[in-house]
């Protein structure tokens, strides 16, 4: 399948009714393995792939990084789409970010998560119209997911919060964002509310708490990210492994604990 023709594809999948249960991947393997168990999209994390790095999260990683996780992963899914977290961009400055976008695309990324954090919202918004015309001139329909964090942040509380997000959301989208991301929120009825005032599919962050993808189709969000929770399941159960195996010596049991895992060696050969 094209490039374009899994950036349409992954447009499609926004449109409901179904919410997009999107899990988010660290590499080549994690995206295989994801794509191989029947996601629809998958997305990478920003803060697992700066993790596996030795990085902390937070627009540290070295893009040449981030762009090679993002080819690894996109030829490790094959035709499913892939979407990338790129935190911020990386920069500030929009002709950098444009040239970021530029290799982005190129590694086969369909769609982006773009991060407001602390910054000026105006400034976000003039972002999201750089990576817009970027992506129209290499002549993919790139998904761009703009994320505000003001919840995530507490930038606002209350109905402060709630207003403040609204009103930034009309901005990135009216910048050229076709998503909006809304990481933080737990809360059914403002989920719902979110969903109702924002002219654009919203994207939840999963945690302990949220709705599950039924009752936020309900609700009327689009899309559902499993944020780090992956990356977390993974390293758990190899940490709980590795911590026996160390204590008891004993081989057989540390191999009986990957039973099940799939054969990369063949799926990559």
């Amino acid at each position: 399948m094209s490039q374009s023709a899994k950036a349409e594809l992954f447009h499609k999948l926004h449109q409901g009714p179904q919410v997009l249960i999107l899990p988010n991947a660290w590499d080549a393997a994690s995206a295989a393995v994801m794509a191989d168990t029947g996601a629809k999209a998958v997305a990478t994390s920003s803060a697992a792939v700066a993790w596996a790095y030795g990085y902390a999260d937070g627009d540290i990683l070295p893009i040449d990084l981030v762009v090679a996780t993002i080819a690894a992963a996109a030829k490790a899914a094959g035709d499913t789409p892939v979407t990338a977290d790129i935190e911020g961009g990386f920069t500030d400055d929009l002709d950098a970010l444009s040239h970021n976008i530029a290799r982005v695309i190129e590694a086969g990324a369909v769609g982006i998560n773009i991060e407001d954090g602390g910054r000026d919202p105006a400034l976000h918004a003039r972002k999201v119209a750089a990576v817009r015309a970027q992506a129209e001139k290499q002549g993919v329909r790139l998904f761009i997911n703009a994320r505000t964090d003001v919840y995530l942040r507490s930038l606002a509380e209350g109905e402060a919060a709630y207003d403040e997000t609204v009103r930034r959301a009309a901005l990135y989208a009216e910048a050229g964002a076709d998503g909006i991301f809304v990481p933080g929120p737990a809360d059914a009825e403002l989920i719902g509310r979110l969903a109702a005032a924002i002219a654009r599919p919203l994207n939840v962050m999963g945690r302990d708490g949220v709705p599950n993808a039924p009752e936020l189709a309900a609700l009327g969000a689009r899309r559902l990210s499993s944020a780090i929770h992956p990356f977390r399941v993974a390293y758990a159960a190899m940490g709980r492994a590795v911590e026996a195996y160390l204590r008891d010596g004993d081989p057989g049991a540390l191999a009986r604990a990957g039973d099940g895992a799939p054969n990369l060696q063949q799926r990559f050969g």
